[in-house]
């Protein structure tokens, strides 16, 4: 049986973090009221005249420079024209001809070690508006809040083999993106979305195959099951005798089946030239020099550190790296006066379970960093014991409440009189008395029914250390 390759490309759309849109002053907030983030810019209305946002040029070269991109100082605006309800100019403004990086590449690491999949360019353009089929209506209605959100598109070299690689790239980009603030790279909401260009060949074969772009992805295991989809029936078509038409299709991942949307355009068949309205971008030694100067550390540089700095295993510091907002909870802890480690403990073992029974990424936590080390320091400060604590954590976890008011408002704080504590123990001695015997007959391990004993009598909220040293002294 012949023997085939996997050839991919991807061309990866992040939405930037401004607050405002590419071309004018309308909101890129996420979720708000349908068609209220809009303007006569953004909805393409007759003699309005788009307005570039200086921080989507910014975002961009700092994305570039941290890909090892070249930038290109002297570039400029493109018209794509097509017709579609969501375009409500009948055409997007993009960058063909002088897209601002190019020739860049990242590095992954994969079974046989280290690649570098190289970066064909990434561009800035302006995205389209949003199109909700109401299947009971039998009709589609337009949402153009998203119209004019900024957008970066980074396009890879066909360098991946496997959606193992993929994966390793997206995970690298995300990483590198999140680290500059440039995007949230949040799949689920769409400020992160991947097309994949896939073809396949026979093992040796010099010229690629016919591709097609797999379209509609909005998770890393929707775009490792598309791969895997695509690649089968690919080769099912020319194991049959068939061709493979080079075509756009998306992937339903319910049904874990893709379908063909339209053939493949190619660029002369979006018209494209450059655009009117909108005057060269030119960029200065000293703009670029300075945006160089304000990368900041990526993760290779602060996983050292944490090891060096902090004291972390290496386990600790390489998991907690690869989330931005995890290494920003566990800064603010540090800084705050808490112990690395501990931070890093809560950070690894009870975030990690919570994001796993929620069903969310690590980079989706939305407790604060000052309300985790608000929490830390109650249990530095013997205010809470590791029981509560634990509660006290779930309810920061899902609704980033301020730890403090909650252990206040519950009456949960730890109760260190030793007189109330000592009577309270008198009594499970007296009403535990084989277990009293085992541990005066050497079975050192029968303490622990005693001090669970004792904690159920003060309802959770004693000192366990404070409750064994009591013991032991009593008996």
């Amino acid at each position: 049986m012949k023997q085939y390759e996997t050839v991919i490309g991807l061309e990866v759309h992040v939405e930037l973090a401004t607050k405002t849109k590419i071309f004018c002053s309308c909101s890129t907030e996420f979720g708000g009221a349908p068609n209220t983030h809009t303007c006569p810019v953004c909805t393409g209305m007759p003699g309005s005249l788009p307005v570039l946002n200086k921080q989507v040029v910014e975002y961009a070269a700092a994305v570039g420079l941290a890909t090892n991109c070249k930038i290109t100082q002297n570039c400029k605006f493109d018209r794509k024209n097509y017709f579609y309800p969501d375009n409500p100019q009948n055409y997007q403004i993009s960058q063909l001809y002088l897209p601002i990086c190019r020739d860049g590449y990242v590095e992954i690491e994969t079974e046989e070690g280290k690649k570098k999949v190289r970066i064909h360019e990434i561009h800035m353009e302006e995205d389209a508006g949003k199109l909700v089929h109401d299947d009971w209506a039998d009709c589609s209605l337009v949402d153009f809040n998203r119209s004019g959100v900024p957008l970066i598109e980074i396009v890879s070299e066909p360098d991946m083999r496997s959606a193992e690689e993929v994966i390793a790239y997206l995970e690298k980009l995300r990483m590198i993106i999140q680290y500059l603030g440039a995007s949230d790279c949040k799949l689920n909401e769409g400020s992160m979305r991947a097309d994949v260009n896939l073809s396949v060949r026979e093992v040796g074969a010099a010229e690629f195959g016919t591709r097609t772009e797999t379209k509609n992805l909005n998770s890393f295991k929707a775009i490792a099951r598309a791969i895997e989809n695509e690649r089968e029936r690919q080769i099912d078509l020319l194991e049959s005798g068939q061709e493979v038409v080079q075509e756009t299709r998306r992937w339903d991942d319910t049904k874990e089946y893709s379908y063909a949307m339209r053939s493949k355009e190619d660029a002369q068949d979006y018209r494209y030239f450059p655009d009117p309205d909108l005057v060269p971008i030119n960029i200065s030694d000293e703009w670029l020099e300075r945006l160089k100067s304000e990368q900041p550390e990526f993760r290779d540089e602060k996983k050292e550190r944490y090891i060096e700095e902090y004291g972390l295993p290496e386990y600790d510091a390489n998991l907690l790296t690869l989330y931005k907002p995890l290494t920003v909870l566990l800064e603010a802890a540090v800084a705050n006066g808490s112990k690395p480690k501990e931070a890093s403990n809560w950070l690894m073992v009870e975030t990690m379970r919570l994001v796993k029974e929620k069903g969310i990424e690590p980079d989706e936590v939305k407790f604060s960093a000052d309300n985790f080390s608000k929490f830390l320091k109650l249990i530095d400060d013997n205010v809470i014991n590791k029981t509560v604590a634990k509660e006290v954590f779930e309810a920061m976890f899902n609704d980033d409440i301020d730890p403090e008011k909650y252990v206040d408002e519950h009456e949960l704080k730890m109760d260190n009189n030793t007189d109330d504590l000592k009577k309270i123990i008198e009594e499970v001695i007296a009403n535990n008395p084989k277990a009293v015997a085992d541990y005066q007959g050497g079975n050192q391990k029968a303490i622990g029914a005693l001090v669970g004993q004792t904690m159920k009598a003060t309802q959770g909220k004693a000192n366990p250390q404070m409750i064994n040293q009591m013991l032991r002294e009593l008996l």
